[in-house]
């Protein structure tokens, strides 16, 4: 058996003749276990928050969205529809036109998108399933489904055939415009539907039928503002990212959910880095208590530590002996902690002990990606401690 450990465990195990230096042990040991269950919850916490965030947009965004790299527009041969549609991994896509626009109702004004979208858009974004008042709309029709923030701003209800729901959007061109009215193209549509996401998306989008948004923006029948790509579940995103420009011949720009989300998710995982970093302080800080502890007992183990000295043993080994016991305690601290930390995520998750509101609870989720920072935090900052104080030991000390 391995000398230094083999010691390291029997003092881990075995108590001091002094109470003093057994109660730093307890507080040691104590701090870790607090530290790494206090981690393990921030970072379940933080992932359920980014679970949260993301899951109003991960319904409604495309796996992949197609657009062109030069200008708003690009155009799609019926060749390249079927080049699409035989893409190992795709399940399902749809053409979308998408501009800001002018929206007006009973002498109100916003500017907001119209997004033309065909019949094979609620196969990809799931749009449908987000309807808060209303239906969705019909093809080949002037009906819309509007925003929940945008009827709020005009006061609009569904169907009101007496207050003209007007779109006006700017005619393509050059040069100066001699009568205003002919600047726009405009019609009047019909809510037939009311969305309801977030704040921010409730008032993002006016839908309208793709053939309705083409008219309007004067496209032809094969021009479109992109494509929306809904994969399979096995699908490999690079593979289809490669056909796709292939098809193209790379003259379009292609983004995953990550990248139509970039301000998202970066916000969210530098929260998570910074609640991540605060909290290892906490346990560096923590861990002050298990060098002082290891301090501590090599003073009490002097004794000790001489005649092994004496009887042949190395002034390197005499250091691993406090080296692994600062280890194990931070290892064993750790476990406990950790499994701590698991049973409070896990009765939060299945009892909901703590509300944000009356019917949302806090979310949190397990990870064993999360189990996995915490262990390698706590033991990699409690060698690093436990290399600080074995350090004391030398010939001087013992001498």
């Amino acid at each position: 058996m391995n000398f230094p450990l083999y010691i390291a465990k029997r003092y881990i195990f075995s108590k001091s003749k002094s109470n003093a230096i057994n109660i730093i042990n307890r507080i040691a040991s104590l701090a870790t276990i607090v530290g790494a269950m206090a981690l393990f919850v921030v970072l379940s916490v933080f992932t359920g928050l980014k679970e949260f965030s993301l899951s109003f947009t991960s319904d409604i965004d495309p796996d992949l969205k197609v657009s062109s790299t030069l200008g708003k527009s690009f155009f799609i041969e019926p060749k390249q529809e079927k080049d699409i549609k035989e893409i190992d991994g795709v399940a399902s896509y749809s053409k979308i036109v998408e501009e800001r626009v002018l929206f007006t109702f009973n002498g109100k004004q916003e500017v907001t998108y119209l997004k033309g979208v065909d019949s094979s858009f609620n196969k990809v974004s799931h749009f449908d399933k987000k309807i808060y008042n209303g239906q969705w709309l019909e093809p080949n029709t002037f009906q819309v489904v509007v925003g929940y923030g945008t009827a709020q701003k005009f006061s609009m209800g569904l169907l009101d055939y007496k207050n003209a729901f007007e779109v006006f959007v700017p005619r393509p061109g050059k040069g100066a415009i001699e009568n205003p009215e002919q600047a726009f193209n405009k019609t009047d549509i019909f809510p037939v539907g009311i969305y309801a996401i977030s704040e921010d998306l409730d008032s993002k989008y006016v839908f309208a039928d793709l053939g309705l948004a083409q008219e309007l923006l004067e496209y032809k029948e094969n021009q479109v503002s992109g494509i929306e790509i809904k994969l399979k579940k096995d699908a490999d995103e690079n593979a289809v990212t490669a056909k796709l420009n292939s098809i193209f011949k790379n003259k379009i720009t292609i983004k995953n959910k990550a990248q139509l989300n970039e301000a998202l998710y970066k916000m969210l995982n530098t929260e998570n880095i910074a609640v991540y970093l605060i909290f290892t302080l906490v346990i560096v800080v923590a861990l002050f208590n298990l060098v002082g502890a290891l301090i501590m007992m090599i003073l009490d183990k002097k004794g000790n530590l001489k005649t092994l000295f004496n009887l042949g043993t190395d002034i390197k080994d005499l250091r691993n002996i406090f080296l692994l016991q600062g280890v194990l305690l931070s290892v064993f601290g750790g476990i406990i902690g950790l499994l701590l930390g698991v049973v409070i995520v896990l009765l939060q998750q299945q009892y909901e002990l703590i509300m944000i509101t009356p019917t949302l609870a806090y979310p949190v989720v397990f990870t064993f990606e999360n189990v996995g920072i915490v262990m390698a935090t706590i033991v990699t900052l409690g060698f690093f401690a436990s290399m600080i104080a074995s350090s004391r030991v030398s010939k001087k000390l013992l001498d």
